[in-house]
């Protein structure tokens, strides 16, 4: 292996792709006892665009991240990853994922899924993707 990975930051959206790429990152942790962070960035965007009462709907949102981010842990807890950082945003997942978060936390690999679910970001598909390969300060890998 070429290089050790210590901080890894999984970008989590509830998608079939970012659950691949949950399981990718927790045996890359695994192999090089890294710390995992769980990120999952609301878009702003979407939630802006709704016809819901905003508060609501982030309401709503928040909840349900949570219960999955529950879930995230006790999985990355099950496959013996002791250090489990948890991150709910909301911005720009492009920019959040690609450059805020990594040079905030020191990361030095993002594991995304190639597309997400966001109903507006489906219509741009893999743009949040590309953008990250192409700003990330550190390696990044796209899960199929």
């Amino acid at each position: 292996m070429a290089e050790a990975y210590k901080n890894i930051l999984v970008a989590i959206d509830g998608s079939d792709k970012s659950e691949k790429a949950f399981k990718e990152a927790i045996e890359i942790a695994k192999r090089n006892d890294a710390t995992v962070f769980l990120t999952w960035i609301i878009n702003d965007v979407e939630l802006t665009t709704s016809a819901y009462a905003f508060s609501r709907l982030l309401k709503d949102e928040q909840q349900n991240i949570e219960e999955d981010m529950d879930d995230k842990v006790k999985a990355a807890e099950q496959e013996g990853i002791k250090k489990i950082e948890r991150i709910v945003e909301i911005g720009s997942p492009k920019e959040m994922l690609g450059m805020d978060i990594p040079k905030e936390h020191g990361i030095d690999l993002i594991v995304m899924g190639s597309t997400g679910k966001g109903a507006i970001a489906q219509a741009l598909v893999g743009s949040t993707t590309s953008f990250v390969v192409n700003h990330a300060p550190c390696n990044v890998m796209v899960v199929k």
